[in-house]
């Protein structure tokens, strides 16, 4: 292009009886403009085709246990969850042997995996998975190696399957993490009612729970077991299982101030 550009230069001087000079100037003027045009267009056409590999438009393929869980329904009510949804075969056959089986809780697991799949098939196309992996021994297996050669994320909230996964190069949407991350923060200082329902791990200490689920340590807590009482918060601690919450009763905390 830009020796094209110098030969129209060469010309357009040449036909305004321009020196040879000027005619060279012109050419390297009209060659760099072609340049730089070509540059503008292949930068505005780059960003549409990263748009097409986005990652939040990738399939997400469901294991067992987020079928199981259910709360990916809720998820994909709330309309956060973009990109089809993929159930792999051999996934739906993990889920008849558990509504198959003998034992009462296994079954009952089944079952509601199969209720949760109709509800997601009401809410969102769901496509199901002929696609199989030879070598593959276990379920787990089969799903990492199949996100992979497809480009998949896996929804899950098996914690062995989300290390294996992420090992394996394949990236996961833990439904646990969502929760987790989702949880409201409480901050030292602040005041809380909880009833102590057990004793902690600790001389002294109470457990209870908040609405949803997050732990609360009380200090000097185990004298209050069956009690709904006004604490204050010490400290929080986020850890692999959810976040956890130290406190104390408020009159302690009133006595110590004083």
């Amino acid at each position: 292009m830009v020796v094209c550009a110098a030969l129209a230069g060469a010309a357009l001087a040449v036909a305004l009886r321009l020196p040879l000079g000027a005619a060279a100037l012109a050419g390297a003027a009209l060659g760099a403009a072609a340049v730089g045009l070509e540059l503008a267009v292949a930068l505005r056409r780059e960003p549409r085709s990263a748009a097409r590999v986005r990652p939040s438009d990738a399939s997400k393929l469901l294991d067992t246990s987020a079928i199981i869980d259910g709360r990916i329904a809720d998820v994909v009510t709330t309309g956060y969850l973009e990109g089809p949804l993929l159930v792999p075969r051999f996934v739906l056959r993990e889920l008849q042997r558990l509504a198959d089986g003998a034992d009462p809780l296994r079954r009952n697991r089944g079952k509601r995996g199969f209720e949760i799949l109709k509800r997601l098939q009401d809410l969102r196309s769901v496509e199901i998975l002929d696609a199989d992996v030879p070598g593959a021994v276990d379920v787990d297996a089969k799903l990492v190696e199949l996100a992979r050669q497809r480009g998949a994320r896996v929804v899950t909230t098996d914690y062995n399957l989300n290390r294996v996964a992420e090992l394996s190069g394949v990236s996961v949407l833990n439904v646990n993490d969502l929760a987790n991350a989702l949880k409201p923060v409480v901050l030292p200082g602040e005041s809380l009612r909880v009833q102590v329902l057990r004793e902690g791990k600790e001389p002294g200490q109470g457990v209870g729970f908040l609405e949803d689920g997050t732990m609360v340590v009380v200090e000097q807590g185990r004298r209050l077991l069956g009690q709904e009482v006004p604490v204050v918060v010490t400290s929080a601690l986020q850890t692999s299982a959810g976040r956890m919450v130290f406190a104390r009763p408020r009159g302690d905390d009133e006595a110590r101030d004083a």
